[in-house]
């Protein structure tokens, strides 16, 4: 049996051995993750060996007092002081103790701020993939506090730096000074009308001097507590603008932001959502010539964010993952372990290769080519394996995980939101229409599933067909989807999505197994790439793939290696 597994305990003691039983908490979760380091040494190259002490650094963090502060401030979430003791409205968002220290700890080992950026690339190590790694393993121990201090940070600042006038604008550069990722940021889109629906938005905003003055309630606002807000409102003109809204005026003055109240929810109770209502407050808009124009830059810019929440979700999928194997190699049933038994085998193997393919598309997303559908159809495929990887870590944890103390579900109820978040499932399949209808981007989409497959490593011909083959039926497929009569089409978007998302994920996988083989690190990610191709794209027959060679048993030892190192 591998070295990575725990050895069998004989007797009723051995069995309940507390010590047995450690999860993810405690580890440093950059040296126990051999994924993402084949990652990081294709994607920082040179720079990584100056990388590595700085990653150790950063999982020992995350998986050390980030995780349990996670679950301190799950426990004991933000509260709303609503009045002063003069009965004067405040709206004060009180933080825990335990999320103020997570942040300070955070920020005083910040990726993603200029500083370390520069730095890195003083060293020949790109800034953006240390950013991306930062938020995976932040995205692992809370995806809470990963939206407090990430919602909307790249937004504000983008505007604010085209639109904002020049004091305005200086305010804002000194609120992020510590990068986008400083938890001072929020966007307010939302109203009970409905999220997606801007034609039913009711927020509005009149002309004052220089200024604007906004008026309307925002339902669902992550991260109340910031200080500057993109907030959605409609001018004059009938246009739906984004405004920027400080918590403070130009002057100093309070704001007329009031906080109605925080909303009690399911998860991710580590960021501040709040209704949120603006009582005529100062705004400036960030558009040009006084129109809607800026609506466009600022959809381009939630697409970042759906990236972001799609990394959330391939967090949340690792974090499952790790728990998984950690349990099931500790956990005796029938006279073995659970690890060792085939069905617990199959569905850790399954969760291997789902992981690592959310994972290359995750940061594909984020790294690679900027493709117009990839934040729609990496948020589509991994914002919904972290639920179900939660879900299948809380069964494989028994009755055990279904109870608050040990560690899977929070996950779940944490998961349950990226799906929401920056659009549901049909408001992304609607998101692929328009780009495929206005912009033809499935084309260069073809074009990087082609190049990334054209990287395949050499030996594994029959995947290596495989994937090019139905790259060319997805060709196909949306050619037919084209012609179809406009309703049907519309029904038809999500299993469209779908095969997009399989093909795109395939097509990555092949892309890092020619890498690894050819540094010389091995064939296990071709050996990835072919279970995936195997489950999602080969023809299963009339026996549903029974009859096939069992190579995720045979190679199990090998794969667990290579996703964990205990």
């Amino acid at each position: 049996m591998a070295s990575y597994l725990i050895e069998p305990v004989d007797g009723p003691s051995g069995r309940y051995d507390t010590a047995r039983y450690q999860g993810a908490a405690g580890r440093d979760w950059w040296s126990c993750d051999p994924s993402l380091q084949l990652l990081m040494r294709r994607h920082l190259g040179v720079g990584y060996d100056w990388a590595a002490p700085h990653l150790s650094r950063l999982g020992a963090l995350m998986g050390g007092p980030i995780a349990a502060h996670a679950e301190e401030t799950d426990r004991n979430p933000p509260r709303l002081e609503k009045y002063d003791k003069w009965g004067r409205d405040i709206s004060q968002v009180v933080m825990p103790p335990s999320f103020v220290a997570a942040r300070e700890a955070l920020m005083a080992d910040n990726f993603t701020s200029p500083a370390f950026a520069e730095t890195a690339g003083q060293h020949g190590a790109d800034p953006a993939a240390l950013a991306a790694a930062w938020t995976y393993l932040l995205d692992q121990a809370d995806i809470g506090m990963g939206c407090a201090l990430g919602t909307g940070g790249d937004m504000v600042v983008s505007l604010a730096e085209k639109h904002a006038p020049a004091d305005v604008r200086d305010r804002v550069r000194s609120i992020f000074a510590n990068g986008f990722y400083s938890g001072e940021a929020a966007q307010m889109f939302t109203e009970r009308t409905g999220g997606s629906d801007l034609a039913a938005l009711e927020a509005s905003a009149e002309p004052d001097g220089e200024a604007w003055r906004l008026t309307g309630l925002k339902w669902f606002a992550s991260n109340a507590n910031g200080s500057a807000f993109v907030v959605l409102g409609r001018l004059p003109t009938g246009d739906v603008a984004p405004f920027l809204v400080l918590w403070e005026r130009r002057d100093g003055s309070r704001n007329a932001v009031r906080i109605r109240r925080l909303k009690d929810k399911l998860g991710t109770r580590s960021v501040a959502s709040a209704e949120v209502e603006f009582t005529g407050a100062e705004a400036f808009l960030l558009a040009g010539s006084g129109s809607g124009s800026g609506l466009g830059t600022m959809m381009k810019l939630t697409n970042a964010s759906r990236l972001g929440v799609a990394m959330m979700g391939a967090g949340v999928a690792r974090r499952a993952l790790v728990e998984s194997i950690c349990y099931a190699s500790a956990r005796e049933a029938f006279g073995r372990r659970l690890i060792d038994q085939p069905l617990m085998r199959r569905k850790l193997a399954e969760l291997i290769v789902e992981v690592e393919a959310a994972q290359a598309l995750v940061f594909d997303g984020h790294l690679g080519p900027r493709l117009r559908l990839a934040p729609a159809l990496v948020k589509l495929r991994a914002a919904r394996l972290g639920v179900t990887a939660a879900g299948d870590a809380i069964e494989i944890h028994g009755g055990n995980g279904y109870i608050e103390q040990w560690p899977v579900a929070r996950l779940l109820r944490d998961a349950q939101v990226n799906p929401i978040w920056e659009g549901g499932d049909n408001i992304l399949c609607l998101d692929v229409r328009r780009a495929m209808l206005r912009e033809n981007a499935h084309e260069p989409f073809l074009d990087r599933l082609t190049a990334a497959a054209d990287q395949a490593p050499s030996g594994d011909s029959a995947t290596v067909d495989l994937v090019r083959g139905r790259i060319d039926d997805l060709r196909k497929a949306i050619t037919v989807w084209s012609s179809l009569d406009p309703v049907v089409a519309e029904a038809r978007l999500f299993p469209l999505a779908q095969l997009m998302a399989d093909v795109y994920a395939a097509a990555l996988l092949l892309e890092q197994a020619g890498w690894e083989q050819r540094a010389g690190f091995g064939d296990r990610k071709a050996l990835v790439a072919r279970l995936h191709a195997e489950a999602h794209l080969a023809d299963q027959g009339p026996l549903r793939g029974i009859d096939r060679p069992a190579e995720e048993l045979e190679r199990f030892d090998e794969l667990v290696a290579g996703a964990l190192k205990l």
